[in-house]
């Protein structure tokens, strides 16, 4: 056997027997964990005060004929509250990604697709705050795949959900 022939011999005899190190992490079973987008919670703070209040401007104009001035919504009409518990039953554990989604894509009922995506993201905003979610210093951005990676959470993260901050003088 030629020199170079019994090192490749040798080495693949060590890559297979002694334990693969010479192996890639894919080969022996043992992926190296790829990194994950951070995934934010709505009590991170993820809108601003100013942001909320244009996004009451917009609720006003749009929203509040269905969801009512209060955002409790209209039971005869199936139209459901945009705060408190059926606001919970519908939103907890999905994203913000997920509402905005839903609301520039179906609302208004009467116009599906009318508002921009700022004006969208600004409805949020507003949303939240009305949910007594903490604002921060961060407006939302009015893209979708970044307000996927914020997840809507009932209850803050440690705490017992029946400790949610709702206000229900609202409805």
């Amino acid at each position: 056997m030629t020199g170079l022939k019994a090192c490749a011999v040798v080495l693949a005899g060590l890559a297979t027997v002694g334990g693969g190190f010479l192996s890639s992490p894919a080969q022996t079973g043992n992926p190296q964990p790829s990194p994950t987008p951070k995934t934010r919670s709505v009590w991170d703070g993820v809108y601003t005060e100013k942001q909320a209040a244009r996004g009451q401007d917009v609720y006003q104009e749009n929203c509040s004929s269905c969801h009512g001035d209060k955002l409790t919504g209209k039971t005869d009409g199936d139209v459901p509250a945009l705060i408190g518990d059926r606001f919970h039953d519908i939103w907890d554990d999905r994203t913000v990604g997920d509402l905005f989604k839903k609301i520039t894509r179906t609302m208004p009922q009467d116009d599906p697709g009318r508002l921009t995506p700022e004006q969208a993201a600004d409805l949020v905003a507003f949303l939240l705050s009305a949910n007594k979610y903490p604002s921060g210093e961060t407006e939302l951005p009015a893209e979708q795949a970044a307000l996927a990676k914020i997840l809507i959470q009932g209850a803050k993260p440690g705490s017992p959900a029946k400790d949610r901050p709702l206000d229900h003088s609202l409805q």
